[in-house]
């Protein structure tokens, strides 16, 4: 049997073990799991996403938004702050 060595951030190691053990699985059990899924599925097995604020689309509405306030068209609102 072969041996992954992996870098982890501690905090997420500690989190992710919290998590695996309230579950009544090893680390170990998890991984395998994650491995053999990636190898039938040929892919991640879970969707992947970048930040949906810097989509394509949001860009180019937040861009027209700035063009209608430097055209003097539109509202300019205060900043909402957390309570």
């Amino acid at each position: 049997m072969a041996q992954v060595s992996v870098r982890v951030d501690d905090e997420v190691k500690r989190n992710a073990e919290a998590t695996l053990n309230a579950i009544g699985i090893p680390m170990s059990t998890a991984v395998n799991v994650f491995l053999k899924a990636v190898a039938r599925e040929h892919r991640i097995p879970f969707e992947l996403n970048a930040d949906p604020f810097y989509s394509d689309s949001n860009m180019r509405h937040i861009k027209r938004g700035i063009e209608a306030l430097d055209a003097g068209k539109g509202v300019e609102h205060e900043l909402l702050e957390d309570d």
